[in-house]
């Protein structure tokens, strides 16, 4: 098994998030937008050395030509195992990786991994909470990634429907 380590934040991330999203928009002109999401997309929180990046395409068809572009420069594809509509493929490089995922417009999973980035931004509290889950789950999980991400599940979701009750009661 894999150790779980959460590492404090490193002011390096969005840089390296910006030359991954330039990167992906010179392979293709199929992408209509690159995201950085995740726990390195928010400033001042501990995360796994990871840089997530969703990238939305302009249309599902343009998967396989964008899958195979995303071989050639060393990105390895998952398939899609949550069965979300979104395609992970994943990179390391030397002390981080990249995680890319795929998705058509309007895809919920997307829009969910937004409004929790977004909340996380905005809510330094929330984060705060969010990390210390993080680095107790990292320590007990003994390499158990399943115990890890299924431990923040509810924390997840729970910030999620914060965040898209602030939203509604924003406009009323």
């Amino acid at each position: 098994m894999r150790p779980i380590r959460v590492m404090d934040y490193d002011p390096h991330w969005p840089q390296l998030f910006e030359a991954a999203k330039d990167e992906l928009l010179s392979l293709s002109d199929c992408i209509l937008a690159v995201e950085h999401i995740g726990s390195t997309a928010v400033p001042g929180l501990a995360a796994k050395p990871k840089i997530d990046l969703d990238a939305v395409l302009m249309a599902e068809t343009a998967l396989a030509e964008l899958s195979t572009l995303l071989h050639s420069v060393g990105y390895i594809s998952h398939g899609d195992p949550q069965g979300e509509g979104r395609w992970p493929f994943t990179r390391d490089h030397d002390g981080y990786g990249l995680r890319l995922y795929l998705c058509a417009p309007g895809n919920p999973a997307h829009r969910d991994r937004l409004l929790f980035r977004d909340y996380l931004r905005s809510h330094p509290r929330r984060a705060a909470e969010y990390q210390s889950l993080k680095r107790h789950l990292a320590a007990d999980a003994n390499g158990d990634w399943d115990f890890y991400t299924g431990g923040k599940s509810d924390f997840i979701h729970e910030t999620v429907a914060l965040a898209a009750a602030e939203i509604v009661a924003s406009r009323g």
